[in-house]
C-alpha cells in the first residue's frame, strides 16, 4: 500500500449520548455518581480483604480480582466519558484511541475469566467440600488469576497492532465516549476481514469458553445440591451462590445485548447503542460491590468497621 493511500487518523472525535448533548451537564451528573460509587466500593472491598487476614482465602481471593478488574475498567472509560460530558472536549488522539481500547477489553476478559474462577470455587466448595481446602489453595489461586491475567494481555495485543495497519478515510466520529473495537473495525475503508475474524477468536476463546464452563459449573452445583437431603443444608448451598448468579447476569446480559447491536442491529437508533454501550462497561462495577457488600456477611461487617470504626 501506498503512503498516499494510507490515512491514518491524527484523531478520533468521541460522542457522547446521541440527540442529548445539549444536556451533556445534567447527564454527567448520574454519570459521575455511578463512577464515585464503582471506584469507592470496589476499593473499600479491596481494603477490606486485604486488611482481613481471615478473608486470604479462594472465595475471598477471586471476588478482590473481581474488584480490581471492575475497577480497571472503570478507570479505563472514566476520563474519556468525563471529558465529553463535562468539558465537551471530544477529540482523542489515535494512539490514546487504541490503547483505551486495549484496556478495556483487556479489563472485560479478565472480569469474564474471574467469574468463571468463582464458579468453579462455588463448584469445589459445594461437590467436594473436604477436598475444598487442598485443591484450591491460595497459591494455585493466585497462579489461576495470573493466567487469567496473561491470556487476556495475550490475546488482546494484536488487536491495535491489526488496526494501525488499516485505512482510515472514513468517518472519524466513534458511536461513544470511549473507543471499543466492534466500534472501530466499522471506519477502515479497506478489508476488514482479518481484524473482524481475530476479534471473532478472541470471543469464542474467552467468552465463548468461559460461559458454557459457568453453565457447567452450575448444572454440576444443582446436581450436587438436589442429592442432599436437608431442605436446610440445600438452601444453605444455593445461598452461596446468589452473590455470584447475580454478578454473572449483570456482566453477561449487557454484554450479550451490546455484541447483538453490534452484529445486527446497524440500522437501530444511535441511542440504543450508547445505552447498551455505557450499560455493559458502567453497570456492573457499580453493582457487583453492593451485591457482595449486601450478601455476604464477612465483607458487611468489614466494610461497617471501615465506616465507623468508633463503633467496633
Amino acid at each position: 500500500m501506498s503512503n498516499n493511500s494510507f490515512l491514518r487518523p491524527s484523531t478520533f472525535l468521541l460522542t457522547g449520548i446521541p440527540g442529548m448533548e445539549g444536556g451533556n451537564m445534567w447527564i454527567a451528573i448520574p454519570f459521575c455518581s455511578m463512577y464515585i460509587i464503582s471506584i469507592l466500593g470496589n476499593s473499600m472491598v479491596l481494603f477490606v480483604i486485604k486488611a482481613d487476614h481471615n478473608l486470604h482465602k479462594p472465595m475471598y481471593l477471586f471476588l478482590s480480582m473481581l474488584a480490581v478488574t471492575e475497577l480497571g475498567v472503570s478507570l479505563s472509560t472514566l476520563p474519556t466519558v468525563v471529558s465529553v460530558l463535562l468539558f465537551d472536549s471530544r477529540e482523542i488522539r489515535f494512539e490514546v484511541c487504541l490503547t483505551q481500547m486495549f484496556f478495556i477489553h483487556c479489563f472485560s476478559i479478565m472480569d469474564s475469566g474471574v467469574l468463571w474462577a468463582m464458579a468453579f470455587d462455588r463448584f469445589m466448595a459445594i461437590y467436594n467440600p473436604l477436598q475444598y481446602a487442598s485443591v484450591l489453595t491460595n497459591p494455585r489461586t493466585g497462579l489461576i488469576g495470573l493466567g487469567l491475567t496473561v491470556r487476556s494481555v495475550s490475546l488482546l495485543i494484536p488487536l491495535p497492532i491489526l488496526l494501525m495497519r488499516l485505512p482510515f478515510c472514513r468517518s472519524h466520529v466513534l458511536a461513544h465516549s470511549f473507543c471499543l473495537h466492534p466500534n472501530l473495525i466499522q471506519l477502515p475503508c479497506a478489508d476488514i476481514k482479518v481484524n473482524s475474524m481475530y476479534g471473532l477468536f478472541v470471543l469464542l476463546a474467552t467468552f465463548g469458553l468461559d460461559s458454557p464452563s459457568i453453565v457447567l459449573s452450575y448444572v454440576m452445583i444443582i446436581k450436587t445440591v438436589l442429592s442432599i437431603a436437608s431442605k436446610e443444608e440445600r438452601l444453605k448451598a444455593l445461598n452461596t451462590c446468589v452473590s455470584h448468579v447475580c454478578a454473572v447476569l449483570i456482566y453477561y446480559v449487557p454484554i450479550i445485548g451490546l455484541s447483538m447491536v453490534y452484529r445486527f442491529g446497524k440500522h437501530a437508533s444511535p441511542l440504543i447503542h450508547a445505552f447498551m454501550a455505557n450499560t455493559y462497561l458502567l453497570v456492573p462495577p457499580v453493582l457487583n460491590p453492593i451485591i457482595y457488600s449486601v450478601k455476604t456477611k464477612q465483607i458487611r461487617r468489614g466494610i461497617c468497621k471501615l465506616l465507623t470504626p468508633k463503633l467496633h
